[in-house]
């Protein structure tokens, strides 16, 4: 899609990759923005995908990224902008007593500071690049990957819970600030066969009460592969819809 530039989070596995896959494939570049380096896909798209090396837990060294010129120097010429927050962590989980102090701040930090920072860096560099200039940036579009989690609270999620129901608000509030040119929206994917699956999976029911119930759901084919899920959530953000509502569930714009 000429003219349209993404910027994904968590791009080097599970549904992040898939996502950063389908925006590949149709033709977007995509910043990606992770821990690690995603070998396959640089492998297949050459440079078409750009990464950057960056602990989204680590608050610190985000802001001096974002400092930098390498967000605005990956945006400028763009006509449509697409920043898709997918990179999240499960931990800490358990009952608040099990939680630790630190896994807490860092759960909070990859789950809700750097989805908020990167929206409101997104949105400023947007505005200084298409600024004085004809054909630049009429676009902007935030995808918050959010959760069912975010919206009914589970055993041992407190954090998961309260950082997915965040970017839910967030979202909401950004809608009200009717920005001209900037689209949000929260969007639960549905429960997705991903590491954080496994994660799962391997938990203890003291930290997860509800553990088998997601195994039985892995036993019985009930998860959404990442790319299916990966190529209804692209249709979704380039939709002309996109952002109408601030939240919404992928499973029921399925239907």
């Amino acid at each position: 899609m000429k003219g349209t530039k993404a910027i994904v989070s968590g791009h080097s596995r599970g549904l992040g990759a898939a996502i950063a896959g389908e925006l590949l494939e149709r033709g977007i570049p995509v910043l990606g923005l992770a821990r690690r380096g995603n070998a396959e896909l640089a492998a297949e798209h050459g440079d078409r995908l750009a990464e950057v090396v960056l602990d989204l837990g680590d608050s610190a060294a985000l802001a001096a990224w974002l400092a930098g010129s390498a967000l605005g120097d990956w945006v400028a010429g763009a006509e449509q902008v697409l920043l898709v927050n997918n990179a999240g962590t499960l931990q800490p989980m358990g009952p608040l007593p099990l939680q630790d102090a630190a896994a807490v701040a860092r759960g909070v930090a990859v789950n809700v500071a750097a989805p908020l920072m990167l929206a409101a860096a997104i949105a400023q560099v947007s505005a200084a690049v298409g600024e004085g200039t004809t054909g630049q940036v009429r676009d902007r579009r935030v995808l918050h990957i959010s959760s069912g989690a975010a919206r009914k609270p589970y055993a041992g999620w407190s954090v998961y819970c309260a950082t997915k129901a965040a970017l839910d608000h967030h979202a909401r509030a950004v809608q009200v600030d009717a920005t001209p040119g900037l689209r949000i929206c929260a969007l639960a994917p549905g429960v997705v066969d991903t590491a954080m699956q496994g994660e799962i999976r391997a938990s203890t029911l003291e930290r997860f009460p509800l553990r088998d119930r997601f195994a039985e759901m892995q036993a019985s084919g009930g998860l959404i592969a990442p790319a299916e899920c990966a190529m209804h959530l692209v249709d979704f953000l380039l939709d002309e819809d996109f952002g109408r509502e601030p939240v919404a569930d992928l499973r029921e714009l399925m239907r």
